[in-house]
C-alpha cells in the first residue's frame, strides 16, 4: 500500500515542479524585465520630470520666483484651485450617490448608468469642451437665452467647471462601485434592523467602510481636475488672466518663447503631481492594510 502511495505521489510532485517552473521566471529573465521597465520609466517619466525643474531653475531662484508671482500666473493658479474646489466636491456627491445606487440596489437601466459613468473615459476631452460651446456659446442652443438674463457660461468660470466635472466624473464612482459591490448590504441591513435611521447608517456604517477608497478617488479626481487641458482649452476662450488655468498659462508662455516662466509654472504642477503620488501611495498602503485586516476578521 505504501508503494502504491509513493507511485501516486511521484506524478503529483512532478506536476508541481512543472507548474512552478512554468510560472516562475528565471533570474536573467526577471532582470531583463525589470531593466526594461526601469529604463522605460526613466526615459518617459523621470527624465522629463527632472528636465522641468532644471529648466525652471536655469535662470536662478530670482527669475523663478518672478515667474510664479507674476499677475497672470497668480490668476491662473487661483482659477485652477477654484475649479478644483468646485468640481471635486460635486463629483464626490455624484460618485457616492451613483456608487450607492449601483452597488446596493437593482433597478431598470442600471447598466445604462454604468455605461454613462464610463463615457468620459472614451470621449476626447476636446469633444466635451466643444459640446459645452455648442450648448452655451453665444450661437449655441441655450446661449442666446442665457445672454438675455446676463448669465455667461462659455468663456467663463461656470463653463470651465462644467467641462472639468465632465472629464473627472468617473474617478470617484469607479473607485467606490467595486468595493461597495464586494461589501454587499449586510452591514447596512444589520444597522437598520437595530433601529438606525438611513442617514445614520450611511454616516456610521457605509462611509467608514469606504473611506480610504473614497479619499483615493478624490485624490485622483483632484489631480485630473488641476491638470486638465483639452476640455478647458476649448471652453475657456484663452482669456489671459481671466480664464486661463495653469496648463493653459504654461502653453501661452511657451508659445511666447518665455521658456523659463513656462517651466516655472509647469514645475508647480509637477510638485502637485508628486504630492498627489505620495498621497496616492499612502492611501494605497492604508487601504490595502484595512482590507487585509477586514479579511482576517
Amino acid at each position: 500500500m505504501l508503494l502504491d502511495q509513493s507511485f501516486e505521489a511521484a506524478p503529483r510532485a512532478a506536476k508541481a515542479r512543472q507548474w512552478r517552473s512554468a510560472t516562475t521566471e528565471q533570474p536573467a529573465v526577471r532582470a531583463v524585465l525589470i531593466g526594461v521597465a526601469a529604463a522605460f520609466l526613466g526615459l518617459v517619466l523621470f527624465l522629463p520630470l527632472v528636465a522641468v525643474f532644471v529648466e525652471a531653475l536655469r535662470g536662478g531662484l530670482g527669475l523663478f520666483w518672478e515667474a510664479i508671482i507674476e499677475p497672470d500666473a497668480r490668476a491662473a493658479m487661483r482659477l485652477t484651485l477654484t475649479v478644483a474646489a468646485i468640481a471635486v466636491p460635486a463629483n464626490l456627491v455624484f460618485g457616492l450617490a451613483a456608487a450607492w445606487a449601483i452597488a446596493k440596489f437593482e433597478f431598470r437601466g442600471k447598466s445604462v448608468l454604468v455605461t454613462l459613468i464610463d463615457l468620459p473615459f472614451s470621449v476626447s476631452p476636446v469633444i466635451s469642451g466643444l459640446v459645452y460651446i455648442l450648448l452655451f456659446g453665444s450661437h449655441g442652443l441655450l446661449g442666446p437665452w442665457l445672454d438675455q438674463y446676463g448669465i455667461r457660461i462659455a468663456f467663463a468660470l461656470p463653463g470651465i467647471v462644467l467641462a472639468t466635472m465632465f472629464v473627472t466624473l468617473p474617478f470617484i464612482a469607479r473607485e467606490l462601485i467595486p468595493l461597495m459591490e464586494e461589501q454587499g448590504t449586510g452591514d447596512e441591513e444589520a444597522a437598520l434592523s437595530l433601529g438606525a435611521s438611513g442617514w445614520k447608517t450611511f454616516l456610521f456604517v457605509t462611509l467608514p467602510n469606504v473611506k480610504w477608497a473614497l479619499l483615493y478617488g478624490v485624490l485622483l479626481c483632484n489631480a485630473r481636475a488641476m491638470g486638465e487641458f483639452g476640455a478647458v482649452s476649448v471652453i475657456s476662450g484663452h482669456i489671459r488672466g481671466v480664464t486661463n488655468t495653469m496648463p493653459l498659462h504654461v502653453e501661452i508662455l511657451y508659445n511666447e518663447y518665455a521658456f523659463q516662466a513656462a517651466f516655472a509654472v509647469a514645475s508647480i504642477l509637477a510638485i502637485l503631481a508628486l504630492v498627489t503620488l505620495a498621497l496616492k501611495t499612502f492611501l494605497e498602503w492604508r487601504f490595502a492594510g484595512d482590507m487585509a485586516g477586514s479579511r482576517g476578521h
